[in-house]
């Protein structure tokens, strides 16, 4: 035998001895994990989830859902509360500007067929993730933008409205005294409001809808309307959704992470501690934060976050509870 076929018959061994090992990924363990039940006919379901302290968003979802709605109906239901509600200063009305005093929303909405919709840099329309949802039903495309998205929305009825409150219009005139640019970790102790659920098909849903960062650069987008950054849904395997710090999630494209790592085997919560630690590996994250809640198709649930603080709502038989999530920091 000649020594390049001894060296043709080593590297095939190596091969089949490693087959796979490329596609490993590294799950990460002791890190929370709440299973709830899950049968055939489940009767706990719907579940829904949602980042921070949302009860009233898990309320509508949970209302909609259990009167004939699909998970779809309800992710929207939930996500159009903190966007109508002038204190929550990071979602739809009352939102903070931009540093030139626009109020830009983006959303986006995932079904369980896979279809997505979202709007970007939406103006003066309280409620993005229903334009986000026309987007997915009424056109041929995915992503609608400034202007154009403003037009459409327009067209389908929306009502222009001035969505800067003097509350957030206050606190823009005094931070232009120094124009000081400093994202605050857990502001407030909400955020970006990213909203799960699962209805009594065991069909997923998800939606995701923000104001942005406070006084960002005039059209900066962040993750929320991304699929794959800012929420992902897939029907076969389950859904997870971010909040904190968009370009940190944009940059390692965790909400489809989450997801692939669950496909492989791996809880929400593992798949929730891997995607951040993603970020801990390769990005600068010192004073930021990133939040991720998972949900699987068998209604496990799970988070994990940059930074403590970080909570989330679940709401099943009809009961919500805030949780509290573990933290890399």
């Amino acid at each position: 035998m000649t020594n390049d076929t001894n060296r043709r018959a080593f590297l095939k061994k190596t091969i089949q001895n490693t087959a796979g090992l490329s596609l490993a990924l590294p799950i990460l363990n002791s890190c929370q994990s709440e299973p709830i039940p899950s049968n055939k006919v489940d009767p706990t379901l719907p579940i829904i989830l949602s980042t921070w302290n949302n009860k009233k968003a898990n309320q509508a979802a949970w209302d909609t859902i259990s009167k004939g709605g699909t998970a779809l109906d309800g992710v929207e239901a939930g996500a159009r509360i903190p966007e109508e509600d002038p204190n929550d200063q990071s979602v739809g009305y009352g939102g903070r500007p931009d540093r030139d005093g626009n109020v830009t929303l983006d959303a986006c909405i995932m079904n369980s067929n896979g279809d997505y919709g979202a709007v970007t840099y939406l103006q003066h329309i309280k409620h993005p993730v229903s334009v986000a949802r026309r987007v997915m039903e009424e056109t041929p495309h995915a992503l609608l933008s400034g202007a154009g998205a403003l037009k459409f929305a327009l067209e389908q009825g929306f009502e222009k409205e001035n969505l800067l409150t003097s509350k957030s219009k206050q606190e823009w005139e005094e931070w232009k005294k120094t124009s000081e640019y400093k994202p605050k970790v857990n502001i407030e102790l909400h955020d970006t409001i990213g909203i799960l659920a699962i209805d009594k098909q065991k069909n997923l849903a998800g939606a995701c809808t923000t104001s942005g960062l406070a006084y960002k650069m005039q059209g900066r987008i962040g993750d929320s309307p991304i699929a794959g950054a800012g929420l992902f849904v897939d029907n076969e395997i389950g859904c997870a959704t971010a909040t904190g710090m968009g370009e940190l999630v944009l940059k390692s494209v965790g909400s489809f992470l989450i997801v692939e790592l669950m496909r492989q085997g791996a809880t929400p919560a593992e798949a929730c501690k891997e995607a951040v630690m993603r970020i801990v590996r390769k990005q600068n994250y010192e004073e930021l934060q990133v939040g991720y809640i998972a949900m699987n198709k068998s209604g496990e649930v799970g988070a994990y976050s940059l930074q403590s603080g970080f909570v989330y709502a679940i709401t099943s038989d009809n009961q919500t509870r805030i949780v509290e999530v573990d933290s890399y920091i």
